[in-house]
């Protein structure tokens, strides 16, 4: 049987020997996993685990200490014959140990591969550092940052990251892959300015890619920031190379042949671009913003880097004084989006805002159309989720557009903005599916991959709300097909979170938990705050009322007040009071309710209101809720996320009706 395998690169996690997540219970019992790997199989004394676990260690302490360990026992060896000896978790001396193998543990496969990394040929490092590096899922020992006994471990792994970036970097540059070095290697400078073997590695790859004056100005980078942050002069690897690139060493070696046809190709455009396009032209703001869209497909960490650069692109594009610039530099940027709620709400708000000067000062011609079209677009997707009359018009407008324009990229742009806003209410999946057929075959029939991918994301989602899982299914896989052969990684995502929703609806709720801690465990590193941001605690609410024999009250009881509930913490006060028997304070709660925001979940947020009216009688919020979900009769409340489900609208209804009469 394979051995259970531990993840503190990220959250901290279990897995079975099937890859199936461990539920390893609270917050505490977790820490007390996390303070014995940190201890790399030594015994950690219970004392220690006292101290470390609180600030004000009560009487109890040293008992709380033992349950944990008892329930990790039973979660970590199941099979184990009553009173016999533990085998993993063990009781040694004053204390504990875990003696997991170190193969079991990611952060300890991450310093084996980094180490063994140095000994080996540049081809053969770049692959083990390659799979090294897909054992992040986020920041290691994610939900203990802030704790004394994880900081230093802490800080010994992300010294480790580093240096693997870097040596990654070097194979690179070995390898004559001097180009494409430099987009993680100028990230890395970035992010750790302090680095200067970063910065020696970037500017010896732009040198090798022919860029002599981007290496000269990396390194004054590098000398101004040392001087101002740290108050010293580079070291003497700095100085050398700063010498060497302006006598041309040849010990530098010749800007390397890549290793493929698309690298050599790659490095050559990029090469001849740098070399005759001026500094400020246009086109290289216009070429920019077309790079930045394509990075926002390529995974978690490319769209990250797009949302940084394109402000930024849209700010520079405003400088030129010329709203024709403009409107290109922000309608070139339809990147296809799924999620109704936004990652950035006050980048998005300076995005709406350039987006209605630019209008403002286009010429009102026929000339201008697909420009206006595509602002138009822009204003409905970046108004996902608020309630400002402006999105949906702007949304109607785009698709007339489109429409008289007979223009299919343009109109799935459209369509992409009128998906944003078809959440203002309950009971909209049927539209929403309409638009993601519309999506299929417009882009289907003129190969606009992304937006295909798009189109049967949506009908995922509607189909699921309409409860035709069946037609869910064959959406949800035709989407998995096409990300697989377009390298779009970042829709598996979705469609993992439709497996676990799938469960969910089967009434299989271990396997759904499951489900949803795999799903969750992957999106520390998806680049989607607004997707991310409190889903975790809410599916586990959810879950619990799904299928209608959990009362509020009783899945209060298992509400964790302190888990990151993101935007959703306003939903759960209710909840929070409720489990302290405040009913008063949660009444008063659930009438500061606002209506929820129109997004995916707005019919679950209703919900997840209505079961704590119904808990406490409230008749005037009930009449409210039942006014909202009517709309909804039919579907299955919650499900038109693509993630989560409490059932049937009708049995929510059928409650609240009872309850009011």
């Amino acid at each position: 049987m394979e051995p259970i395998t531990f993840g503190v690169l990220g959250p901290v996690v279990a897995w079975d020997g099937a890859g199936g997540v461990l539920a390893l219970k609270g917050p505490r019992h977790r820490a007390v996993l996390a303070r014995l790997i940190t201890a790399r199989r030594r015994v950690v004394p219970v004392a220690r685990l006292v101290e470390d676990l609180w600030d004000e260690p009560g009487p109890g302490a040293v008992g709380a200490v033992q349950t944990f360990v008892a329930a990790l026992r039973r979660v970590l060896e199941p099979d184990r014959p009553a009173r016999a000896p533990a085998r993993l978790l063990v009781t040694e001396g004053p204390g504990y140990a875990l003696r997991a193998a170190p193969e079991t543990v990611d952060a300890w496969r991450f310093e084996a591969s980094v180490v063994a990394a140095a000994k080996l040929p540049p081809a053969q490092a770049l692959q083990q550092l390659a799979g090294a590096q897909e054992l992040w899922r986020g920041p290691a020992y994610a939900e203990f940052a802030d704790q004394d006994w994880a900081r230093g471990e802490r800080s010994r792994l992300v010294e480790l990251r580093l240096r693997a970036v870097e040596q990654r970097a070097q194979a690179q540059l070995d390898l004559g892959s001097a180009a494409e070095a430099v987009p993680d290697l100028d990230a890395h400078v970035t992010d750790h300015p302090w680095r200067e073997n970063g910065w020696r590695l970037l500017a010896l790859a732009l040198y090798r890619t022919g860029r002599q004056a981007d290496a000269l100005a990396v390194l004054r980078r590098a000398r101004a920031m040392l001087a101002e942050q740290l108050g010293v002069d580079p070291g003497p690897e700095l100085r050398r190379l700063e010498t060497d690139i302006l006598t041309h060493d040849p010990r530098l070696g010749l800007p390397a042949e890549p290793s493929s046809a698309a690298a050599r190709l790659w490095t050559q455009v990029a090469t001849d671009f740098d070399r005759t396009v001026a500094a400020g032209a246009r086109a290289r703001l216009e070429s920019t913003i077309a790079l930045v869209r394509n990075l926002a497909v390529t995974g978690g960490g490319g769209l990250r880097a797009a949302q940084e650069h394109r402000l930024a692109a849209i700010t520079a594009a405003e400088e030129f004084g010329d709203p024709d610039l403009t409107a290109r530099v922000i309608g070139a940027y339809d990147v296809p989006a799924i999620w109704t709620r936004s990652d950035h709400p006050e980048q998005a708000r300076q995005i709406v805002e350039a987006a209605e000067r630019t209008l403002a000062a286009l010429p009102d011609d026929d000339a201008h159309e697909a420009e206006r079209c595509r602002l138009l677009a822009t204003v409905a997707l970046e108004m996902r989720g608020t309630r400002s009359p402006r999105g949906p018009r702007a949304a109607r407008e785009a698709e007339e557009l489109a429409r008289r324009m007979d223009d299919p990229t343009l109109l799935a742009f459209a369509l992409n903005g009128a998906f944003m806003q078809s959440c203002t209410r309950a009971g909209l999946a049927a539209r929403r599916d309409a638009i993601g057929a519309q999506l299929v075959e417009l882009a289907a029939r003129h190969g606009l991959e992304n937006f295909e991918v798009l189109g049967h994301l949506i009908r995922m989602q509607a189909r699921g709300a309409l409860g035709d899982f069946p037609a869910a299914d064959g959406h949800a896989a035709a989407a998995d097909r096409l990300a697989e052969r377009h390298e779009r990684p970042l829709v598996s995502v979705f469609t993992q979170w439709y497996g676990a929703l799938r469960l969910t609806a089967a009434g299989r709720t271990p396997q759904a938990k499951a489900a949803y801690d795999a799903a969750a465990a992957r999106l520390p590193g998806a680049g989607m705050p607004g997707f991310e941001n409190g889903l975790r605690p809410l599916t586990g609410l959810c879950l619990r009322l799904a299928d209608g024999t959990t009362s509020a009250g009783q899945a209060a009881e298992h509400i964790d007040q302190d888990a990151d509930w993101g935007p959703y913490r306003t939903w759960i006060e209710p909840y929070v009071h409720l489990r302290t028997g405040a009913r008063t304070d949660a009444l008063d709660a659930l009438h500061a309710l606002p209506e929820p925001p129109a997004d995916l979940l707005y019919e679950a947020l209703c919900c997840l209101q209505a079961a704590v009216a119904l808990e406490l009688g409230d008749r005037t919020v009930l009449a409210r809720l039942h006014t909202r979900l009517s709309p909804a009769a039919g579907e299955l409340a919650g499900a038109g996320s693509g993630l989560i489900s409490l059932g049937p609208v009708d049995r929510w209804l059928t409650a609240i009706g009872e309850a009011l009469a």
